[in-house]
């Protein structure tokens, strides 16, 4: 009983010791957590990178102080918080719900906006924005360090007004802003954000007619057959990619369209790995005399406000990078957008691909500009925004005259291109067997018929069969999969099929 006694004591002892060791070990952990700086996202348990959905652009058009100069760290911390009090005020009036604000604007700054609010959470109404770019300039810098006042001109904004969850209203806006941040607890927090001025503008834009020696002719949609969808990375090779060119090049072929996988390539952060591989490509198709469209945004479909200025810094990156390259025919905005209409929106989608195109044309004012849409019918979209007019058909070839003759009467005169077509030589259970290699050659040498007799210019689908395919492109259906499967001139062999005697170049 004695013993008993000693062993419950003991470990009694033993477990105040372990629980103040714990407590012990928890303050010397926040302590140390304090003082190292912890980000207030983290604190507040925003679980938003705030890196990693919104990147807005901040062009600094004078950071001079007659009194004290602004050091570059100094710079760098207001613009940064500046950033990201602009993100906690869009998710705001986004969601109706003040959540974070405190962090990043002062007591009277908050009332305002918290007022905007109320009123719109009462009458269901919900503003999504975003910035786009911001152009500080630095009025006043106060000799302690701790308020800072300049003038944001002509901010860039885009605006969706929904009522009751329906879009009712999108608009641009450029007003200029009033600004003063106050330096506390080591954080630069908006004090004042008032509004000096206000343009809306039509969410619109007429481009200029590209002028360019290079021009699209005949080609073909490309991927090396053994990783399609799936070109760059560790599974980019050099070599098959220089044998597949010489190939086209054999066909007398002058254009490939090529595709940058969005999320694969980095988002915002483009890797740059794989951006030194797309324009290794680019190299490989200039020795061997083609043209290449490429192709923007593949496996993306989001589109939402909050996107926009990440997908920005993902185009900006790549086209600064390939824009001047000599084989770069056009950039294609995205891949078939039309058939994210139903489920995303199509306004919401349409002013996406607007945006897309006004900030690719300010980075590059020369190279021609296109969207792949998924047919005839959806090409009518945006006509005037693009330089070329480009189309998928998939369709029966009987119609596609009559489906070719009105898009062009709706094109107002912009070039045409037939960007995708072709036909499956899979024959197999899942299409009870009546798919054929002669089907797919009659199929070709009546198209190919169609297009010399209308001098049009064609990109077809695709140079290989694969013998594997993505789940993520097609979905698991094995009737889809098997069929995406045999599109190829080729087989995945490399044995020519016999469609390919009816690809004859455009001259």
């Amino acid at each position: 009983m004695k013993i008993n006694k000693i062993i419950y004591r003991a470990l009694l002892l033993l477990s105040f010791v372990a629980l103040n060791g714990l407590v012990l070990i928890g303050i010397s952990a926040m302590l140390s957590y304090l003082n190292t700086g912890a980000e207030r996202t983290s604190i507040l348990h925003i679980e938003q990178n705030f890196e990693e959905t919104y990147s807005p652009k901040i062009v600094w058009h004078n950071t001079t102080n007659e009194g004290r100069e602004i050091e570059d760290q100094t710079l760098q911390s207001i613009e940064e918080d500046y950033k990201n009090a602009w993100n906690v005020r869009n998710i705001a009036l986004a969601s109706n719900n003040m959540y974070g604000v405190d962090d990043f604007f002062t007591t009277s700054a908050r009332a305002k906006l918290d007022s905007i609010i109320k009123l719109n959470a009462k009458n269901g109404i919900t503003l999504v924005t975003t910035s786009i770019q911001h152009n500080p300039t630095v009025d006043f810098y106060s000799a302690d360090g701790k308020l800072v006042v300049f003038t944001d001109n002509n901010a860039e904004q885009y605006n969706e007004v929904y009522s009751n969850n329906t879009l009712v209203s999108n608009f641009y806006s450029t007003p200029s802003y009033k600004v003063m941040m106050l330096l506390e607890d080591g954080f630069w927090r908006i004090r004042h954000l008032v509004e000096i001025n206000k343009k809306n503008t039509a969410n619109t834009l007429i481009p200029q007619k590209k002028q360019q020696s290079k021009t699209i002719t005949s080609g073909i949609n490309y991927y090396p057959k053994n990783t399609p969808w799936n070109m760059f990375g560790k599974t980019y090779n050099s070599s098959v990619i220089e044998k597949d060119f010489a190939l086209i090049q054999e066909l007398q072929l002058n254009t490939i369209r090529i595709f940058v996988p969005y999320e694969a390539f980095g988002k915002a952060n483009v890797d740059p790995k794989k951006l030194m591989q797309l324009k290794q490509t680019l190299d490989i198709a200039e020795r061997h005399k083609l043209n290449v469209i490429v192709t923007l945004f593949d496996f993306y479909g989001n589109y939402d406000v909050q996107d926009w200025t990440l997908n920005h810094r993902h185009a900006e990156q790549i086209v600064n990078a390939l824009k001047n390259h000599p084989a770069l025919v056009a950039w294609d905005i995205k891949n078939e957008p039309d058939l994210d209409f139903e489920s995303r929106g199509k306004l919401k989608v349409i002013a996406w691909l607007k945006e897309m195109i006004k900030n690719i044309r300010k980075w590059d004012s020369k190279t021609n500009i296109t969207i792949g849409w998924s047919s005839t019918e959806a090409a009518e979209n945006l006509v005037e925004e693009v330089d070329i007019v480009s189309f998928h058909y998939y369709k029966e070839p009987k119609d596609f005259l009559k489906s070719f003759a009105v898009l062009k009467n709706k094109a107002k005169g912009k070039d045409l291109v037939l960007q995708e077509y072709g036909y499956s030589s899979y024959s197999g259970f899942w299409n009870l067997f009546t798919g054929s290699i002669d089907d797919q050659a009659t199929y070709y040498k009546e198209m190919q018929l169609y297009i010399e007799q209308e001098n049009i210019p064609f990109v077809l689908w695709t140079l290989y069969d694969f013998e594997t395919i993505p789940t993520a492109v097609v979905g698991r259906l094995p009737w889809r999969k098997n069929q995406q499967k045999y599109f190829g001139l080729f087989t995945v062999d490399g044995q020519p099929k016999d469609a390919l005697q009816y690809i004859k170049p455009k001259k």
